[in-house]
């Protein structure tokens, strides 16, 4: 980077206005990402996958891209930090580089990829636009394929829409995400800023226990083939099986769906949703067969049949060294502490990994909550956050 930008600041007054107004839209962000962008200046475009983007043509003619984004999709009752920070950072980027005109070797492209949350599919935004997207990816989405496909006609997008949205990797230079940090480390390492090495790998599945619908009054418990006896049994088990033989890995029962579903019936079945993390494939392949053994171990325990659905499969991914050193520079150039670590939750940096360089930088999340209503991040701590954005795209693209 250019000495004479070792000075530059993002603007933190007008970084604030924007994060607040798109709290004030959250039910139409995407709508707001985009005319906010367009006010600022920038190219606007929404691709096949979805994805909303705002371009700053401050390269050559026919350079590349470095993106520079998060997510604005969200979980049920989530809060107002996970993915929004990182898109209005990437934003403010953009129009920090175009108020001082400074000159790149690459295009910016802040980006808000579609349904990082997994909503329907796991990743579905970024994977479409590295043509990463396999057919297998849409053919059990998490609400069903009816829900899915309802919900691509309501975006005016289609499967084949998605298929197409793939880039070639060399019109990409590369992808940056800031996001909070979703746990403790930092705090406890005292650290200002989390560069991440690593992202884990993700894998979802849907077990289901099938027995027979009896009256809750009269059969008899010897005599029942109650479904909700093997689903409550596996999901004891996964608890066991991960703490005991996978240290280090997490796997969670999110959902159990009850058919009938009703206090006076012997439920006929269970629908256990569960997923499972680690770092390495290998891993992951140990804890599916380990799971599934135990799935099997419920359904024969309480005389069940049982069929097991795989779901999203999110590789495991590394992150670039150079980019990594780019972050700690910037740390440095700004004062600020900062330390390596992995990431336990899946981002769609993940997905942009093996195609072109890619980091992440995480800020502190007081008391590590995400995913609730009691997620909050300190504001100092994301303009520090933005500022290392800034700092780390333009010591990878400065001329």
């Amino acid at each position: 980077m250019n000495s004479s930008h070792l000075g530059l600041q993002i603007n933190a007054e007008r970084f604030r206005a924007n994060f607040d107004g798109l709290l004030r839209m959250r039910d139409g962000a995407r709508r707001w990402f985009l005319e906010t962008a367009k006010q600022a200046g920038l190219e606007t475009r929404v691709d096949g996958a979805g994805n909303h983007s705002g371009l700053l043509r401050c390269g050559p003619s026919g350079a590349p891209v470095l993106l520079l984004g998060s997510h604005l999709d969200s979980v049920p009752h989530g809060g107002r930090f996970d993915g929004a920070l990182g898109v209005t950072a990437a934003l403010e980027v953009l129009q920090t580089v175009q108020d001082h005109g400074v000159p790149l070797n690459t295009h910016l492209e802040a980006i808000d990829f579609t349904d990082e949350e997994g909503h329907h599919v796991n990743f579905v935004g970024s994977l479409g636009l590295t043509g990463k997207l396999a057919p297998e990816h849409l053919q059990t989405p998490r609400g069903g394929r009816e829900r899915f496909q309802d919900a691509l006609r309501r975006a005016g997008l289609s499967e084949d829409s998605l298929f197409a949205a793939g880039r070639s990797a060399a019109t990409l230079a590369g992808y940056l995400e800031l996001h909070i940090e979703q746990g403790g480390l930092l705090a406890q390492r005292e650290a200002s800023i989390g560069i991440v090495t690593g992202i884990v790998g993700i894998r979802s599945f849907k077990v289901r226990f099938l027995g027979r619908a009896d009256h809750a009054g009269t059969a008899l418990m010897e005599h029942r083939l109650d479904a909700a006896q093997g689903a409550s049994a596996f999901t004891l088990a996964v608890r066991e099986t991960v703490m005991a033989e996978f240290p280090g890995c997490v796997a969670t029962v999110g959902n159990m769906a009850f058919e009938p579903g009703v206090f006076n019936v012997v439920p006929r079945v269970v629908t256990v949703s569960a997923e499972f993390r680690a770092d390495t494939e290998a891993t992951l392949d140990e804890i599916e067969a380990r799971l599934a053994q135990q799935a099997s171990h419920a359904a024969r325990r309480f005389a069940l049949d049982l069929e097991i659905q795989p779901l999203d499969r999110t590789a495991p991914a590394r992150m670039d060294d150079r980019v990594q050193e780019a972050y700690a520079r910037a740390c440095r150039t700004l004062g600020l502490r900062h330390t390596f670590l992995a990431s336990g939750a899946g981002h769609d940096a993940q997905c942009l990994a093996p195609v072109c360089p890619t980091g992440m930088i995480f800020v502190p999340s007081v008391g590590g909550s995400s995913h609730s209503a009691r997620e909050f991040t300190r504001w100092r701590d994301c303009v520090n956050g933005a500022n290392v954005l800034l700092h780390a795209a333009l010591t990878l693209t400065c001329i």
